[in-house]
């Protein structure tokens, strides 16, 4: 019988079918024993008015998905299960919580989606601030902050960090003004607040404008790495794979400004030890950074300096840096 929606996810390997790998080119032996005409009829489906964006992607998306199916034989229970898993992130997920976002993160897919999207041409002397994924636990509206203020609404300890830096153009390097930053990070226990009934609604949150030369700064937190929450079906699949539900110490950010394109990321602490095996792979080099030791400030106790580059939508065009397609009407 297929699992119901309350049955917890267990997948047991049937013994009697071969593991089949993809190395060699070559399809499993069953997969002729499948109708080999199903997959061209659910394309055939697709209607001459479909969306554009639809049709294009659409029809490679069915052959490997239903390829994926032959090639391994999967059962209605499995797809069941895979099924109510589905289900159940989007059970927990709300306003303050993405489950099927940290779902797709620890397969790898919104880093991947990020490096597509934002790559600019090889050739290029310069770039952009590299992008990050924007992780499940970004709030709208975050509180708007005068510059030099501290987006620490409570203090639970943790180290006292004062970040500044400028945004800028990362073609002519002119200072932008008015541009946005929106950050956001953890607490010293590695709880987002909405995560933490005994933090004040948006603690660590902030939106800061930056003046007329570009500059930023204020007060944070020298952020600690942390375990994505294992009670929704992403921590179950970790443990059913068999790996470590860590993320590295990080500070997100969306970096916008009229007339550019903005820059989703997280910069990380290089004295981390998850910095090598993030477990939803989005440490890139140049986010790696560097916390230093700060004496005669009495609002921090570390400093760290970093300047954002944005693209403009011109630019971004001429170096190939595409956005997303959009697909609904």
């Amino acid at each position: 019988m297929p699992m119901n929606a309350e049955e917890p996810l267990t997948l047991v390997p049937d013994e009697s079918r071969p593991s089949v790998g993809v190395d060699d080119g070559q399809k499993s032996a069953g997969a002729s024993r499948f109708n080999p005409k199903f997959t061209d009829a659910v394309i055939a489906a697709t209607g001459p008015k479909a969306n554009k964006r639809l049709a294009q992607v659409m029809p490679s998306l069915l052959r490997h998905l239903h390829d994926f199916a032959r090639e391994n034989e999967i059962t209605v229970d499995e797809w069941m299960a895979a099924v109510n898993m589905v289900n159940e992130a989007g059970r927990m997920s709300d306003e303050k919580r993405n489950e099927g976002q940290l779902l797709q993160d620890i397969l790898g897919m919104e880093t991947l989606v990020d490096e597509i999207t934002y790559t600019l041409a090889n050739e290029a002397q310069d770039q952009p601030t590299a992008t990050a994924i924007l992780g499940p636990f970004w709030r709208h509206g975050a509180p708007k902050r005068n510059l030099g203020d501290s987006i620490i609404d409570a203090d639970q300890g943790g180290d006292k960090t004062h970040m500044h830096g400028t945004v800028t153009d990362f073609t002519t390097n002119k200072p932008i003004a008015n541009a946005e930053i929106d950050v956001w990070h953890t607490a010293p226990n590695g709880l987002y607040e909405q995560q933490d009934p005994s933090q004040p609604d948006m603690n660590l949150r902030g939106r800061f404008y930056t003046d007329s030369q570009g500059r930023y700064d204020f007060i944070c937190l020298r952020p600690t790495s942390y375990p994505i929450p294992n009670d929704g079906p992403a921590g179950k699949l970790l443990g059913l794979l068999d790996r470590h539900p860590m993320r590295p110490a990080h500070i997100h950010f969306i970096i916008s400004a009229d007339g550019y394109k903005p820059v989703v990321t997280q910069i990380f602490d290089r004295k981390d030890k998850h910095i090598s095996d993030d477990t939803v792979f989005a440490v890139k080099d140049s986010l790696v950074v560097d916390f230093k030791p700060l004496e005669g400030d009495p609002r921090a106790n570390f400093e760290l300096p970093y300047d954002f580059k944005l693209a403009s939508f011109e630019e971004a065009r001429k170096s190939g840096m595409k956005g997303a397609t959009a697909v609904a009407p």
